[in-house]
């Protein structure tokens, strides 16, 4: 069941990925507040922004999309172009946040309530990948971690109370950064505190074990399993970004364990239970427990409570997609029992669910999904256009170790180049993965070299047989030259060789020929 608060987030996070309609209808009706805010700091743009991904209206999505594409090109093997790169950084606010989308920024960012973390900590994990950019990266996380709030999470703005994604999205930014989030604490709590608050447990009803709520619902204090915010804290809690490069961590098992009868209640760092009690789905207490991994190798590191935590969120995830047919559902809009259970695909959070799975190494429960988008992505409405949903799909394919340029037949890369700034000039050619270019390079190089050292072989043989073809005419005409002691440092070069001379140099010249021609065959 969603109460309003999670169905308002829920919108925005599809928004996120490439519903700029959505977002837009989600921010206007659902967060009226927000909405005030964002129209103090940017009116509808009346045409695109020099360096801006996309063409539809950045208002609330600007930083958002233009940092995915940047995420999705660096991914690509893309350098992204200076326009594109200039213009996030022109967003900066001068206290190091982000807002949503600045029109015009010359003109000073409102106050800080305006300011969105989400979009902070997106730009953020672009600038960190792109390198060469530390002063905004540091000036960015410091913003983020002065508006931490006291239990250890972050709002979308600031002062509004902790919820899943805008903790899970910022702790990412400080793990793409190469800072540990888990040493980011406000009143002694950290990022995985505040999500470990939201994990539903062994009180929750078995299917949605281990999965994250968005907010308790402020009536009640009861957590919903909402699939958005599992899939933003299961990729936090692995420790990682967006970006995540295939097989670049070691496999944790996305396992969960079964829960007691009446066991109830977490303690999220295992230090306040009995022996007896329970920790939601496959968190251990005390002593974090070590995986067998996802392919069954020997265990590995014991998990940190964050890890283990994760990785019943990851178990939670691999349910639901099995139970869809390798997707996530959107969330149901009836209001009547029974109503909305035929739920369209969610592609932006199933795409992320690639990017989560892979991010704790479980290639065989990403498998699935990725092969379901490799099929149905060109179903997800508008995607052609949205730099978002071409960059969370550049991105997941990236992840899962599937080819960008080759994904269900698309070329998503080059989809997402020609709605942005050309890329820079060390880029891939012709929009492909750098790795699998061998139409140029190294390669042509020592092609070249060969045959330019096959050629002056050969001049160096045809220079010599002239020349002492030239000697011997000289010779057999004038006779041979006589010269004293000061003539000898020009005989070598000027006179015609001795009767005694071109002897022996008619004894060398065909040895000397073969020679040369052998150079050049092993040259070339």
């Amino acid at each position: 069941m969603f109460d309003h608060h999670s169905r308002r987030r829920t919108l925005r996070r599809a928004a996120l990925a490439g519903g700029a309609a959505a977002l837009t209808a989600a921010v206007a009706l659902a967060q009226p507040a927000t909405a005030a805010a964002a129209a103090v700091s940017a009116a509808p743009a009346a045409e695109t922004p020099i360096g801006l991904f996309g063409r539809s209206d950045p208002t609330y999505d600007g930083v958002l999309r233009q940092s995915i594409a940047l995420l999705a090109q660096d991914a690509a093997g893309f350098e992204p172009g200076t326009p594109a790169v200039d213009w996030l950084l022109g967003q900066q606010c001068a206290d190091g946040s982000f807002l949503s989308f600045r029109a015009d920024p010359q003109e000073p960012c409102p106050d800080v309530t305006a300011a969105d973390s989400n979009a902070t900590a997106l730009a953020t994990q672009a600038l960190a990948a792109l390198g060469g950019h530390e002063e905004q990266v540091s000036a960015a996380l410091g913003w983020l971690a002065g508006v931490q709030n006291a239990d250890g999470g972050w709002s979308f703005n600031p002062g509004g109370p902790s919820d899943a994604n805008s903790t899970a999205v910022v702790a990412s930014a400080f793990s793409a950064a190469g800072q540990d989030p888990a040493e980011v604490r406000r009143e002694g709590n950290s990022p995985f505190d505040a999500l470990s608050a939201l994990q539903l447990g062994c009180d929750a009803p078995e299917g949605e074990r281990g999965a994250f709520a968005w907010q308790p619902d402020p009536e009640s204090g009861e957590l919903s399993a909402n699939d958005a915010a599992t899939v933003d804290a299961v990729l936090a809690s692995a420790g990682s970004g967006l970006l995540v490069a295939p097989d670049a961590t070691p496999a944790v098992a996305p396992t969960a364990e079964p829960c007691g009868a009446g066991d109830e209640g977490q303690d999220p760092e295992g230090t306040e239970e009995t022996e007896q009690e329970e920790t939601p789905a496959g968190q251990e207490t005390g002593e974090a427990a070590a995986t067998d991994g996802a392919s069954g190798e020997e265990p590995q590191t014991p998990q940190t409570p964050q890890l283990a935590s994760g990785a019943a969120g990851a178990a939670r995830l691999t349910a639901a997609l099995d139970d869809n047919g390798q997707y996530l559902a959107a969330p149901a809009t009836g209001t009547e029992p029974g109503e909305g259970e035929d739920r369209l695909p969610d592609f932006g959070n199933t795409a992320k669910a690639v990017i989560a799975l892979a991010a704790l190494g479980d290639d065989a429960a990403l498998a699935g999904p990725l092969g379901w988008l490799s099929e149905h992505h060109t179903e997800w409405p508008d995607h052609a256009q949205s730099p978002a949903a071409l960059g969370l799909l550049v991105l997941a394919a990236h992840a899962g170790g599937a080819s960008p340029t080759d994904f269900g037949g698309s070329n998503l890369v080059d989809a997402l180049n020609a709605l942005g700034p050309a890329p820079g000039d060390g880029s891939a050619a012709g929009g492909g993965d750098s790795a699998d270019d061998d139409s140029g390079g190294g390669l042509g190089a020592v092609l070249w070299i060969i045959a330019l050292g096959l050629l002056a072989g050969i001049g160096i043989g045809v220079l010599l047989s002239v020349r002492r073809a030239r000697a011997r005419e000289t010779d057999a005409a004038f006779g041979p030259a006589d010269g004293g002691e000061a003539g000898k440092a020009e005989e070598t070069e000027e006179r015609p060789a001795s009767a005694t001379e071109r002897k022996a140099e008619d004894h060398d010249a065909k040895p000397a020929d073969e020679k040369d021609g052998k150079d050049g065959k092993d040259t070339a």
